[in-house]
């Protein structure tokens, strides 16, 4: 491993552009309630925002590859008037954490989310992920398990090879991120990409293109991974979704993983979790008390073992 694996903006005028646009739409979109942690970890130091209750089993929001904290801002207040929530810039995304370690492969950003969690002096976990960030919290629990009460994934990456088809979506996806907004809504409708929608995160989204990510990418799940996944899991796929054939990776997840549920919403696509706010909002919270009320997960103070 080498410095040149590092994610990192390509220089300090890209550093303060995105910064910039960051703060100004965090001030803007964010909970007024909230605490700001910087934790350190083996692989740089990581920017955490809590809000809600002090008490109870917390959600842990990991976004889609190149996002951070700021794509749940449609989520946080709801779930933090029920339980705390605990959002997540990871290291190596654009956002206000920072990276001094390569990260390798699925086991080492296991390693990360635990020492993050361990920093934060937090046991008991439900851990909401989209897209790339889904496949974190399966590798979460497949390296350093224990901590998980309760999985939601929100169109995970880690079902499949990453396709011709849906690198052209987001490829054009970022192209229309360029344009105008009347061109960019009407973009938003012809590629079914709701996050050119949000005016306040594409602006952000602009600011980000000074940085070069470079983060593993997620091999496919392999059966007797997903086997090994035995906490309560809620998949929901879009049904649209442009990364894979929905309906087959939900059978997939229901005939593999013991504990799971698998739904697919028929009208989003990949961008489930901003197509369908409300539906993610409502789901992940009834699954997780769901999940705490057949578990009793709510009253364990430590995690499981190993």
């Amino acid at each position: 491993m080498t410095e040149a694996r590092l994610s990192a903006f390509t220089g300090d005028k890209a550093r303060s552009r995105f910064l910039a646009a960051y703060g100004r739409t965090f001030d803007k979109v964010w909970p007024a309630d909230h605490r700001r942690l910087d934790v350190p970890t083996s692989f740089g130091v990581t920017r955490v925002y809590r809000t809600g209750p002090a008490d109870g089993v917390p959600f842990v929001l990991l976004p889609g590859a190149g996002g951070n904290a700021l794509g749940w801002h449609r989520h946080v207040a709801r779930w933090g008037a029920e339980r705390p929530v605990i959002a997540i810039d990871p290291v190596g995304e654009p956002g206000c954490s920072t990276q001094d370690r390569p990260l390798a492969d699925g086991r080492d950003l296991a390693r990360w989310l635990d020492e993050v969690l361990a920093g934060l002096d937090v046991d008991r976990v439900h851990v909401v992920g989209c897209s790339y960030g889904g496949w974190i919290a399966l590798q979460h629990q497949l390296h350093t398990p224990g901590r998980a009460a309760s999985i939601t994934l929100l169109d995970p990456a880690g079902f499949g090879l990453i396709t011709k088809r849906f690198l052209l979506w987001v490829i054009l996806g970022g192209l229309a991120g360029l344009t105008p907004r009347p061109l960019r809504h009407r973009a938003a409708r012809r590629l079914r990409n709701a996050t050119l929608l949000d005016d306040d995160l594409m602006g952000l989204a602009l600011a980000s293109t000074g940085f070069r990510r470079r983060l593993p990418a997620p091999p496919p799940l392999t059966d007797d991974e997903l086997r090994q996944i035995t906490v309560p899991t809620l998949a929901l796929l879009g049904g649209r979704s442009q990364m894979y054939d929905a309906a087959q990776v939900a059978a997939r997840i229901r005939a593999l993983m013991p504990a799971a549920r698998a739904d697919v919403v028929a009208e989003a696509g990949h961008d489930l979790q901003v197509h369908s706010p409300e539906l993610v909002i409502e789901r992940a919270a009834e699954f997780a008390a769901g999940a705490e009320a057949a578990t009793g997960a709510a009253g364990q103070g430590h995690p499981e073992p190993a």
